[in-house]
């Protein structure tokens, strides 16, 4: 097999797990093939982790890619609409090639007077409505009968106008004397209720397959209840395509004609932004830009930019954009919006999508090939939030758990260089406080933690982080002041319900961007220390849980004690016992000093 390229091998670390169509070019950045997948990572990656023996073709396209760009889509069948668009648009030459006349087929309600529903392979732009595309003409087949079996509708192509039913140009026909249709063409219909029959098949063919599916089971059922089930399984099969197909794709919608896709998604040190560009209802061209950001940009100003760099790049002469955010058009001509339902905002939401998965894919890439540089970049973000003097480095986060007061129990986790250091994790089992109080349960573990660290000449973290608000903070700077390293070492405070964080001796709260990641990070240290308390007490609730008073018993092990509560069930039970059945359970001396322990008890009290 021979050796995949470095760059090409770290890309496919990045890939994510989703539907999509993925496109691969040469070294001139010509386009080589255009495919499908249901789980990119998977089918991408098997190109270059298989021997292709069988395909010499293959093993030449595989040599020769040098760059993949793919385009995420909600369904595999999204993927596979696209991938007919793009194949189509940009012809790639190790692609079959599609031609014109190879089109999915759609539902078109045709715009006339008592309009017909029927199938087309060709959209044409006369009014009508089109529903689709469908990738398989058997479920649309099934949704059509069932359609025409709910909706008594013409299918003779006359001009049903006004004055030719007035002056009787029409007769019925066969389908109106077997129940096909209604004889709308001798007005033995009317428009009116023609026309709401259109309406909620528009509803049907939109998605919306409730407003039938309650009548079809309560005739299905109707049918069983008679013993007709040969109708009543021909109803469950229709119930069953209904509840199945897929009314539309997101990838290809006829009532979007030409228009630009642009949406953005930013951190505190980039912006993402997506493009898709539409042309009679099809996504033919997607792009990908990460803007570095200078000087804390606005979302909006990167956005215009962007949009007019990305339309000269690519020739865009559309007179609509549609957006993520809302932008001033550098056009007069060109109009923009935001949509905020619909095709429109389906497609937005696709663009977006798209924008989230090219961050993942560059902070991957930074994590797999410098781990320290991204560690790094994260420390700095921290140190530059919190105000720190010095790179955190160490940060070592504090959390209290207990239910009730029982079982108090504290913990302290250890992150070094923005990871988890595991070994340094501590425990703690509450000595000094009685009873459920917090702030003096923190107050003790900070003071002990510290206090031995002191002792043991041993580094300090560069910050502490207390799980909690401004009285666990309190709390614990008191402990930092008993050992005199208040300054010495940087603490804050994290409130969990509006993630608001605290410094000593200010009352108003620091908030984080919720998208930094030093704001992920000190999450993750409350998460993580949240877990470890939790864990070790719910093992110590755990054990006294399962204490006995046969455990205080010198001299019974925990066999005999198996054995007791086995033949007795309670302590209550064992206590009432008499010499003989102790003796024969276990033994003379055992029971002698059983009945000992309870006598002695008993007396006491």
């Amino acid at each position: 097999m021979p050796q995949t390229k470095e760059h090409i091998a770290q890309f496919l670390k990045t890939l994510p797990n989703s539907a999509g169509v993925y496109q691969y070019y040469d070294k001139e950045d010509t386009i080589l093939y255009v495919g499908k997948a249901k789980n990119l990572k998977r089918r991408v990656s098997s190109y270059f982790h298989k021997e292709h023996t069988d395909y010499g073709k293959t093993r030449v396209l595989v040599s020769k890619i040098e760059r993949i760009a793919y385009i995420v889509v909600a369904s595999e069948v999204d993927a596979l609409l696209l991938e007919n668009n793009l194949i189509k648009k940009l012809q790639p030459r190790y692609n079959v090639m599609l031609k014109d006349d190879k089109t999915y087929p759609w539902i078109c309600i045709k715009k006339e007077r008592f309009p017909r529903v029927f199938s087309v392979r060709n959209v044409v732009k006369n009014g009508s409505e089109y529903f689709g595309p469908y990738s398989s003409s058997k479920a649309m087949r099934v949704l059509l009968e069932l359609i025409k079996q709910l909706y008594p509708l013409r299918s003779c192509t006359f001009n049903l106008s006004q004055e030719n039913i007035e002056n009787g140009k029409f007769k019925v026909c066969l389908d109106y004397h077997i129940k096909k249709c209604l004889g709308a063409c001798e007005s033995k219909q009317s428009e009116e209720d023609y026309n709401q029959s259109i309406a909620e098949i528009r509803s049907i063919l939109k998605g919306n397959t409730r407003t039938i599916i309650q009548p079809l089971k309560e005739q299905m059922q109707s049918y069983a209840a008679s013993l007709e089930f040969e109708k009543a399984q021909e109803i469950k099969e229709k119930l069953d395509a209904l509840e199945n197909y897929q009314s539309k794709s997101t990838v290809v919608s006829p009532s979007i004609h030409n228009v630009d896709v642009f949406t953005i998604l930013s951190d505190t040190d980039s912006a993402y932004i997506n493009y898709f560009k539409i042309v009679n209802g099809a996504i033919i061209q997607s792009h990908n830009l990460e803007i570095k950001k200078k000087l804390a940009e606005a979302d909006e100003d990167l956005l215009t930019m962007a949009v007019i760099e990305i339309r000269e790049k690519f020739h865009s002469n559309t007179k609509e954009i549609i957006l993520n955010k809302s932008i001033t058009s550098p056009w007069e001509e060109v109009s923009f919006h935001v949509p905020q339902r619909g095709d429109k905002k389906a497609l937005v939401d696709l663009s977006l999508r798209n924008a989230q998965y090219m961050r993942q894919e560059k902070l991957k890439k930074i994590q797999i090939l410098d781990p320290e540089r991204h560690s790094k970049r994260v420390l700095e973000q921290l140190q530059k939030d919190l105000r720190l003097s010095e790179l955190p480095v160490q940060i070592e986060c504090f959390d209290n758990s207990n239910i009730q007061g029982t079982n108090p129990a504290s913990a302290c986790v250890v992150f070094k260089n923005a990871k988890p250091s595991k070994k340094d994790y501590r425990h703690f089992n509450i000595k000094t406080v009685e009873g459920p109080d917090d702030f003096a349960s923190m107050e003790e573990v900070v003071y002990r933690r510290y206090k031995r660290l002191k002792e043991e000449n041993q580094p300090f973290p560069q910050l502490i982080i207390i799980d909690g608000g401004k009285g666990q903070l309190s709390s614990s700077l008191k402990a930092l002041d008993k050992l005199e390293l208040r300054g010495v070492i940087a603490i804050v405070g994290i409130a969990k319900r509006l993630e608001e964080i605290y410094f000593p001796g200010d009352s108003v709260p620091l908030y984080i961007d919720k998208r930094s990641e030093s704001l992920k990070l000190i999450q993750h240290l409350r998460n993580e220390a949240h877990r470890f308390s939790l864990a070790h007490h719910r093992n110590r609730r755990s054990k006294s849980g399962l204490h006995s008073e046969l455990d205080d018993i010198s001299g019974i092990g925990p066999k005999s004690k198996i054995d007791l509560l086995k033949k007795f069930k309670s302590i209550k039970r064992i206590k009432e016992a008499s010499k003989t059945e102790l003796t024969e359970l276990l033994g003379q001396s055992k029971a002698q000093k059983l009945m000992k322990y309870f006598k002695d008890g008993e007396s006491k009290n």
